[in-house]
């Protein structure tokens, strides 16, 4: 467990004396380390230069394993010691609009029934919250951050965008056979600051194939989008957690279920390890049972 905390620690700071540092280990401790780890895994992780100390391809895919796993120990040990413990404090979360309005605000309304001493405090945004100067103590994003020191834990990492319209809209459309019959539809895309979410990838095994759409409706509020698309003005291409009230209920069918839209994996995203406090970790678990269910049951719906 050690081995992988300095691992991991080297990665993020790029030098073995500045992970020493951190660490309160020497310099040769951290190098002796790192070449204990990469004898027994029979691989190279880091390329050494006289200034410089750089991660290699099978080095950057063990520290993602690795992450993986000592966040796993850590909440392992974290439940262990809290035992019968009253969980209690605040928690300060951003979350985008669509989910986090219509899905995850009813959860964690649920969430706070069964811990009544959390207060939990919401920042609803389609942009990217600056969690180094915003009052927030973590975020649920899609995708993993592009910031490799940022911590992020798997809430859905099965979630895809899918492809989909309203029973109205397609009573008067014609029928979707390929991704490329989206060319000359009203589809109504997402778009932030200046950039227009106008590229739509499928995938089929091994094939896959990018539409550049168009339509006459965008908005850099992903709700309002999702909303459209319910009311019949076009098709949209939406994370399925976003729209799986609206598929469970019949308001949106799914189209080109043949095809597999693009990953849209859901993480909690903190940028220090010492934020993930039980509270928080506790509902990170309880998101993500949440999710899962609701994408098991989305995907148990006939195609």
């Amino acid at each position: 467990m050690q081995d992988f905390y300095v691992f991991l620690e080297t990665a993020k700071q790029g030098s073995f004396s500045k992970a020493a540092n951190v660490l309160d280990l020497t310099p040769a401790a951290v190098s002796a380390t790192i070449k204990r780890l990469e004898t027994q895994l029979d691989t190279m992780l880091f390329v050494r230069s006289t200034r410089n100390l750089r991660i290699t391809a099978e080095g950057e895919r063990f520290r993602e394993k690795c992450q993986i796993a000592v966040d796993a120990i850590e909440e392992g040990i974290q439940l262990l010691n809290q035992k019968e413990d009253v969980l209690q404090g605040d928690i300060k979360l951003s979350m985008p609009s669509d989910i986090g309005r219509n899905l995850i605000l009813p959860w964690i309304d649920e969430f706070m029934d069964q811990h009544p001493q959390i207060s939990i405090s919401v920042v609803l945004s389609d942009s990217l919250t600056n969690m180094y100067t915003e009052p927030v103590d973590a975020a649920i994003r899609y995708g993993i951050p592009g910031d490799s020191t940022m911590v992020a834990l798997p809430i859905c990492q099965e979630n895809q965008r899918v492809l989909c319209a309203s029973p109205h809209f397609l009573q008067t459309s014609r029928d979707i056979r390929h991704p490329t019959d989206l060319e000359t539809l009203n589809c109504l895309s997402f778009m932030l600051f200046s950039a227009n979410h106008s590229r739509w990838r499928f995938f089929q095994g091994q094939d896959w194939t990018e539409v550049k759409v168009s339509g006459n409706r965008k908005a850099n509020d992903g709700d309002v989008v999702k909303r459209w698309v319910v009311a019949g003005k076009g098709i949209g291409y939406k994370s399925l957690l976003d729209v799986s009230e609206e598929l469970l209920a019949g308001k949106l069918i799914r189209l080109l279920t043949d095809w597999q839209g693009e990953p849209a994996p859901l993480y909690l995203v903190c940028p220090d390890r010492r934020q993930l406090t039980p509270e928080l970790r506790i509902l990170r678990e309880f998101l993500a049972d949440k999710c899962q269910n609701q994408r098991i049951r989305c995907e148990k719906l006939p195609r």
